[in-house]
């Protein structure tokens, strides 16, 4: 095993983690800055009418794009284990 190919595993590692992350991440920066901006507009701060609106961004979001989550971390997972016995030399 390598440097290169330690740091080119963890390097797939990571950029698999920010795709798949990044939907979920971006609905609820996006609520939440729309929130911000309404609760700033209307001066309401009550914290739970910024809470509930991500809780269901994030929970249409996981179900829109949970398929495809699912199916990038399972070829990463994959292509990881058949690169395993390779990498053990």
């Amino acid at each position: 095993m390598t440097d290169s190919s330690v740091v080119s595993m963890g390097m797939q590692a990571i950029q698999v983690a920010i795709t798949v992350s990044a939907p979920i991440l971006i609905a609820a920066a996006a609520v939440g800055v729309i929130m911000g901006l309404f609760q700033a507009v209307t001066q309401i701060q009550e914290v739970s009418l910024s809470f509930i609106p991500k809780i269901v961004a994030v929970a249409v979001v996981g179900a829109l794009f949970g398929p495809w989550m699912l199916r990038i971390l399972v070829e990463y997972t994959a292509r990881l284990l058949t690169s395993l016995p390779g990498v053990a030399k």
